[in-house]
């Protein structure tokens, strides 16, 4: 099975600056785990969107304490491109400190 590689795009690093310090490693390793070998399998915590967002991503990704984060990606080729990373509080959902409507 092919290795898929993890390209950060600048708004998702700006994304994850917002984040705080003690959940990065958390993050780093939920991203290498979950995305770089099937990232377009469908899982548990792995769905691809029902409708696409205006960032272009595909696939949602859900982990932490309490599913509480979300990678939205796309998959390229054997490229993984982290779009937007977005933190559920309660049954709000804000992307770089934002809330979004889904």
């Amino acid at each position: 099975m092919p290795e898929y590689s993890l390209v950060y795009t600048a708004t998702f690093k700006r994304h994850l600056k917002l984040t705080r310090a003690k959940y990065h490693s958390l993050i780093r390793k939920a991203l290498e785990e979950q995305l770089q070998f099937d990232p377009t399998v469908p899982t548990r915590n792995r769905k691809p969107l029902k409708k696409p967002m205006a960032i272009r991503a595909e696939w949602e990704l859900r982990f932490g304490p309490k599913n509480r984060f979300r990678v939205f990606y796309a998959v390229e080729g054997e490229e993984v491109i982290l779009l937007a990373f977005a933190e559920k509080r309660g049954n709000r959902l804000f992307i770089g400190g934002e809330e979004v409507k889904l």
